[in-house]
């Protein structure tokens, strides 16, 4: 005769019920042998879980159990044959889903996270959109994120990085205009959307930011960088000013000027009124400015010089030329 095993603990028993439930919504028929076989416990200590899921529920808004807010199974099933089959489930199958539209998006979200370098365990990445596509109230839309160029050049910069070699490439500025580099790759950061590349940068002989988007013909040597994260000191903000930078005046709200605190000069004027703020921004060239106001659209206001004026003017018009 089969040991009997020892009584469960009130916090043992809790677990094991919550660890039936679902079990048992998974399956449509399963025998008490086999479940109790499954959970390490007496076939006994089964049936007495399983009549105690069977009287377990909440009750609706009457605050009184009204028919079909109990779990309910085939007594004529389990009494004579000792299998289990539940034939009405509550709580569980009320819990909130994700619609189709949701899980599509958030299924999106996780291709593209499959595709940055870091994320090295895809099998976790796929489990995850598997259950988000089995979990949604209905079939989410079949879709596919594509890989970009920046994909490749992020790939081959952060092996450059762990590799401790040096980077060659084309760069083209905000000007339009393009230089071969040769880099010392120190540090990769992302700011929003974009990621940038920061280190030694070999024609200029200092420490340098560019825009993963903007770089063409990327190369990866074999040379050894020169200079380490150690030897040289990185700017604690990702957009270091240049003697050639211009400044411009610009009237933007108090709650968005953290946005663009790393374009404000030390020492630069503020002065506020009716919740706008007045102060200066460093750019390398005029052009600069219509990705910076095209990110803070309505918030913020270029006021001088004239030049910088007709520069995002001419953009904004030309851009909504297009729709017209």
């Amino acid at each position: 005769m089969a040991e009997r095993r020892k009584p469960m603990q009130a916090q043992d028993k809790l677990a094991f019920l919550l660890a039936l439930v679902p079990y048992l919504m998974d399956r449509d028929r399963v025998s008490v042998a086999e479940a109790a076989d499954h959970f390490g416990v007496d076939q006994e200590q089964l049936r007495d879980a399983v009549r105690l899921i069977a009287v377990s529920g909440v009750p609706g808004e009457t605050n009184a159990y009204q028919p079909g807010d109990l779990f309910d199974i085939s007594w004529d099933d389990f009494e004579d044959n000792d299998q289990i089959v539940l034939t009405h489930q509550v709580a569980i199958d009320d819990s909130p889903r994700f619609s189709a539209r949701e899980a599509a998006a958030l299924i999106a979200g996780l291709q593209y996270l499959t595709a940055l370098p870091e994320n090295a365990d895809r099998d976790v990445i796929g489990s995850l959109m598997a259950k988000l596509a089995r979990g949604a109230s209905a079939a989410p839309s079949q879709l596919a994120v594509a890989r970009s160029h920046t994909d490749e050049t992020l790939a081959t910069i952060r092996d450059a990085v762990v590799a401790g070699t040096q980077v060659e490439f084309d760069y083209r500025n905000s000007r339009g205009e393009k230089e071969r580099r040769r880099v010392d790759p120190l540090r990769i950061e992302s700011v929003d959307q974009d990621w940038y590349l920061r280190g030694w940068d070999h024609l200029r002989t200092a420490i340098r930011t560019f825009r993963l988007d903007r770089i063409d013909g990327l190369v990866a040597t074999q040379e050894a960088i020169t200079y380490r994260p150690g030897d040289v000191k990185l700017p604690e903000t990702l957009f270091t000013g240049t003697p050639d930078d211009q400044l411009v005046s610009v009237e933007v709200a108090a709650s968005a000027v953290p946005l663009i605190e790393d374009y404000i000069p030390e020492g630069a004027a503020r002065s506020e009124h009716d919740g706008m703020v007045r102060t200066s921004v460093r750019v390398a060239h005029f052009h600069g400015l219509k990705r910076l106001v095209a990110g803070l659209a309505g918030v913020l206001t270029v006021l001088d010089p004239p030049e910088a004026r007709r520069v995002v003017a001419d953009w904004a018009r030309a851009g909504a030329d297009r729709y017209r």
